[in-house]
C-alpha cells in the first residue's frame, strides 16, 4: 500500500494534472485569451450575417418577405447585444464596422 509519505507528495500537487507549488489561485491565461478570441471571431460572423440580411433587406427581389427579413434581423441584433454583454465585448474589439446601425433603422429603434 501507500504510504503517507505518497499522500503529501500528492499534496504538494506533483502528481499529473496537479498545479506548480505558487500558482495555486492564479487562472490559466492562455485558454482564456484562446476562448475570448473564438467569441470575438463568432460575433464579427453574426455581424457579417446582420449586414447579409439587411442588404437583403434594402433589395427589391426581397421585398415579398421583407416582414421575415425584418424579425430576423432584430432576433440577430438581440443575439448580438446579449452575445457582447455576455462576454463583455466592446465594438472595439470587433473588426467588423458598426456604422451600419443606422438612427432611422426600425430595427434598432428602442421600444420604451
Amino acid at each position: 500500500m501507500r504510504g503517507s509519505g505518497f499522500r503529501e507528495h500528492m499534496k504538494e500537487g506533483h502528481h499529473r494534472g496537479g498545479r506548480h507549488r505558487g500558482m495555486e489561485g492564479t487562472a490559466p491565461r492562455g485558454a482564456k485569451t484562446f476562448r475570448r478570441g473564438r467569441a470575438i471571431a463568432f460575433l464579427e460572423t453574426l455581424n457579417v450575417k446582420r449586414a447579409t440580411i439587411k442588404q437583403q433587406l434594402e433589395q427589391p427581389e426581397f421585398q415579398s418577405i421583407q416582414q421575415i427579413l425584418v424579425g430576423e434581423l432584430k432576433a440577430i441584433d438581440m443575439v448580438i447585444q446579449e452575445f457582447s454583454q455576455l462576454f463583455d465585448i466592446h465594438e472595439s474589439e470587433t473588426a467588423v464596422d458598426h456604422s451600419q446601425k443606422e438612427e432611422g433603422d426600425p430595427v434598432h429603434e428602442k421600444s420604451e
